[in-house]
């Protein structure tokens, strides 16, 4: 019984990853057409180049952020934790490179901390879930809470100002008029989706999303699947707070707060599906972008943020809808 089973794993994991085409990509792009053309039709400046520049600089972090959470969400599984985990990044980047409340200067070394700290939150999230078999949602719930008071007890009296020229020329570098935050988005989105994609780990990921009953039964290591998804998310998370403290000068406890709900609903907006198997980073990217540019324009029309938050949510629950059709009809059960 086992050996069959196992036999056939392999081909289990092919065949999620087979439903997932690059074809995919086609339903967020049309979106982001019609979006911007009718954006332009009716304010007639979405599509200067300045705008543009606006919404790309405007994207890129929440871009990778929503990256980040597919590699949890694909698995069926949900990280809650990254307000926390950019809040302490920030403050921790901000307080070891050069900066205005202390003679620290530890440069690289202190980038490369403030990273480790982002690993270390995926990582530990990792533990509780997969080793101690806690619900994803609490657990990271929880981490998330642990990080925003980690960041405030690191918070001195004054904002920490960032001097080192490392960190500050990451959103004043300027290549094609476009900062290098926008490239390091774009090389990360692509290496999340290569990695999903073309790896085994990616493969494992998609298929624990999708049957992860049926590869524990195979006998597969399913555990650390499940390390290794948390712990890049928490990576890249890091990152994020890194390149926001970049983009602000400063570190700040409250750098992160809005961010977690947008980078979760742009992964599903995208197609990436919080019940597993199914999405991946270049689609949640889109939906970021997909976000931005529906409150670009929505501010370029005139629209009040309470306007903008009721049109948002609307957009959302219609593109679910439509994305999930064709699979709602053969549910049984909805929970």
């Amino acid at each position: 019984m086992n050996s069959k089973t196992v036999g056939h794993s392999p081909t289990l994991i092919g065949d999620i990853r087979s439903n997932l085409p690059w074809t995919q990509f086609a339903g967020p792009i049309a979106a982001l057409i019609l979006l911007s053309v009718g954006f332009q039709l009716v304010s007639g400046s979405f599509f200067t180049i300045d705008n543009l520049k606006s919404v790309i600089e405007a994207a890129a972090v929440p871009a990778i952020l929503a990256a980040a959470i597919s590699f949890v969400v694909i698995m069926g599984s949900i990280d809650l934790s990254l307000e926390g985990n950019i809040a302490t990044t920030s403050m921790i980047v901000a307080l070891l490179v050069a900066n205005s409340v202390n003679g620290n200067d530890y440069g690289v070394a202190g980038l490369l901390v403030a990273l480790a700290v982002g690993l270390g939150f995926g990582l530990f999230n990792a533990v509780l879930n997969a080793v101690l078999k806690m619900p994803s949602l609490i657990v990271t719930l929880g981490t998330w809470f642990v990080g925003l008071g980690i960041a405030a007890m690191l918070f001195p009296e004054r904002v920490p100002q960032i001097n080192d020229p490392l960190i500050l020329n990451l959103a004043r570098v300027r290549v094609f008029d476009l900062s290098l935050v926008v490239y390091v988005a774009l090389v990360v989105i692509l290496a999340s989706q290569l990695v999903l994609n073309y790896t085994r780990l990616g493969r494992m990921i998609y298929a624990v999303g999708g049957e992860e009953g049926l590869l524990v039964a195979s006998g597969l290591r399913v555990r650390w699947v499940k390390i290794a998804a948390f712990s890049i998310c928490g990576l890249l998370a890091g990152m994020g707070g890194v390149l926001l403290s970049a983009q602000l000068s400063t570190g700040n406890a409250n750098i992160a707060s809005g961010l977690l709900f947008p980078a979760i609903s742009a992964a599903v907006l995208g197609g990436t599906v919080l019940t597993g198997g199914r999405g991946g980073a270049v689609q949640s990217a889109l939906g970021a972008l997909i976000l931005e540019v529906l409150n670009n324009g929505l501010i370029q029309v005139g629209a009040g943020p309470y306007t903008r938050h009721i049109i948002s949510g609307a957009v959302i629950v219609v593109a679910v809808a439509a994305g999930g059709w064709h699979r709602r009809s053969q549910l049984r059960v909805v929970k």
